[in-house]
């Protein structure tokens, strides 16, 4: 499938949706920590060109080409999008240009499951130097769903 492929956004605060792939899914722990209130529609989708390694209690995902992981398209409501951003680079330990980061949060195409739609999204990706540790020895998960490790 050919897709088209929406602006990438400069400013990293500019308000997208959020792929959440792990810990922060329907009836995962973080869920309704970070996102219970805070959201206006969440739905099925996936993110092509990615794989899914389980890490230490959460996943991570790493770019691979002919990858692609399941999870859930969350756009929060707009009133609540400033807050929750911060909150979600704080549990991810993130902070732009921080060499030391476990995820960088970038802006990727992911793919709406109900109806096949390209949509950009933030999405938290394991940072290289993670990224190439889980290649070289992590732990795949083959179906790219978090939730199929139960």
């Amino acid at each position: 499938m050919i897709i088209d492929e929406p602006e990438r956004p400069e400013d990293p605060g500019t308000p997208l949706p959020f792929f959440v792939y792990g810990t922060l899914r329907p009836g995962e722990a973080n869920h309704d920590l970070f996102l219970r209130d805070r959201t206006a529609t969440e739905e099925p989708a996936h993110l092509p060109g990615a794989a899914l390694y389980d890490g230490p209690g959460y996943p991570y995902a790493v770019d691979r080409p002919d990858g692609e992981i399941r999870g859930e398209l969350i756009t929060p409501h707009p009133e609540s999008y400033t807050e929750l951003l911060t909150a979600l680079d704080h549990l991810e330990e993130y902070v732009p240009g921080d060499p030391h980061n476990l995820y960088e949060r970038t802006a990727r195409t992911v793919i709406r499951t109900t109806d096949d739609t390209p949509t950009l999204a933030w999405v938290y990706l394991a940072a290289p130097r993670v990224a190439a540790r889980l290649r070289a020895d992590g732990q795949l998960i083959e179906d790219g769903d978090w939730l199929s490790r139960r």
